[in-house]
């Protein structure tokens, strides 16, 4: 498995297993099977509401004997109700609960947004905090504090924009070591990827597959990236799956990936697209694929109840 580093030496597997949208007593066999099968990267949130689950399958294959706590890279995110100085300790200290962990090896923000506490999704103006009362820079000082301690061996953030990693990048202190995005051909995001890499930013594709699970009655007409007729073509070009060619693209980009799947051969077949290769050909292919497409568009924090706009979220270039 290939690793990508921090800039203390660290080592993160580049690909994962993704928990989003993983519902709770399924996740809890994806986990274990995922580590018996050789997965040693983990994302999670506190958002996705499994985290207790997840813990759970992390402590079956402890049990098992099938891996230890340090080689394990667990990730976990700070929901937007938790942006206080105040509020982000306790937030880190009930996802290490409910992972059963007493450390996590990468925290981070999960969106530039700021809720009220206790609001899971804010639908009224009431329910949201603006910059102007909660800053950024108050949540990236309690942020280093928990890296500080040792409950957090690294901090980065997740939906951040070049303007909002700016902000942080001239703060004092630590500086963002990840930021995690929507990636994959249809949004290359190759102006924030040379950012990141121009700032020592290390990066994460969520989504990779263009979340294709999407249920919502909005995106039943968004562009279809696993029957991509492109994709399709290398494919089976490679005799191997339309997930795998997406995962292996990411992979070749120096780009950690974090696919979700809670079936076993699913888990199996992503894990095997570490050792894909493909052609300067291929990459050539989907790298100008003729769609654009963000499937998680952040809509739901930008509605006329909300302070945001999608500025705050994107490059609006």
């Amino acid at each position: 498995m290939k690793n990508l580093f921090f800039t203390n030496g660290d080592a993160l597997p580049i690909l994962g297993l993704g928990t989003w949208k993983s519902q709770p007593g399924e996740v809890r066999k994806a986990v274990f099977w995922a580590i018996k099968s050789g997965y040693r990267h983990l994302d999670c949130a506190s958002i996705y509401q499994n985290e207790k689950e997840v813990g759970q399958g992390i402590a079956d294959a402890m049990a098992e004997g099938l891996v230890k706590r340090h080689e394990l890279f667990v990730t976990s995110k700070l929901w937007n109700s938790s942006h206080r100085y105040e509020d982000v300790h306790p937030a880190l200290e009930k996802t290490l609960t409910d992972l059963r962990l007493d450390y996590l090896d990468l925290y981070l923000v999960h969106w530039p947004i700021c809720y009220k506490p206790g609001v899971v999704f804010a639908t009224q103006r009431e329910e949201y905090y603006t910059y102007q009362d909660v800053p950024l820079s108050q949540t990236w000082e309690a942020m280093q504090v928990q890296k500080q301690s040792g409950l957090a061996k690294h901090i980065g953030v997740s939906n951040f924009n070049q303007a909002k990693l700016r902000e942080l990048l001239a703060l004092s202190g630590e500086h963002p070591e990840m930021n995690q995005i929507e990636m994959h051909p249809f949004l290359p995001q190759e102006n924030l990827v040379s950012f990141c890499r121009q700032h020592q930013i290390l990066l994460t594709a969520y989504s990779p597959l263009g979340s294709p699970d999407s249920r919502a009655e909005r995106h039943q007409n968004d562009p279809k990236l696993l029957t991509n007729p492109i994709v399709e073509e290398i494919a089976q070009k490679h005799q191997v799956t339309c997930g795998q060619i997406l995962l292996a693209w990411s992979i070749q980009r120096g780009i950690a990936v974090i696919p979700k799947s809670v079936n076993p051969q699913r888990i199996k077949e992503n894990l095997e697209a570490a050792s894909l290769t493909l052609s300067k050909e291929d990459l050539d292919k989907l790298n100008h694929i003729g769609v654009t497409h963000r499937f998680v568009d952040g809509t739901f924090f930008t509605g006329s109840n909300s302070p945001y706009t999608q500025s705050d979220l994107w490059d609006m270039v």
